[in-house]
């Protein structure tokens, strides 16, 4: 059973930085594409950041330049360094992955329970 789970959320200020972890298991290889969404109560759900088991990435625009998503198959981690956070950038974070190796649209995702992130002006 594939399984998600979100660390490293918190509160910080405006301009401050930010990791999120995402461990994940029950994949019987590794996992394939990965990635980051966030949801705030005034937002739908949007992706951040996604990365393919090859390491090829994708970022939103309102991230690009702030964000970098990474993975280390080996020990079956997903990170988000988050710098220059924005109040904006306060929402729920959610890990996804899928067994497809390149990210493509409209894949069925295992997700986790998410963590909150927090950004104060």
């Amino acid at each position: 059973q594939v399984q998600l789970m979100e660390s490293g959320g918190g509160s910080v200020q405006a301009g401050g930085s930010l990791r999120l972890s995402c461990a994940f298991s029950g994949y019987r290889y590794s996992a394939g594409c990965m990635g980051w969404f966030r949801q705030s109560p005034e937002k739908e759900r949007e992706e951040v950041a996604t990365i393919d088991y090859y390491g090829r990435t994708d970022y939103a625009d309102s991230v690009k330049g702030r964000f970098t998503i990474s993975r280390d198959n080996a020990k079956n981690l997903l990170y988000l360094q988050m710098n220059s956070l924005k109040s904006e950038d306060t929402a729920v974070y959610y890990c996804a992955a899928n067994k497809y190796l390149v990210c493509i649209r409209g894949a069925d995702n295992n997700w986790g329970q998410g963590t909150q992130v927090t950004v104060s002006s």
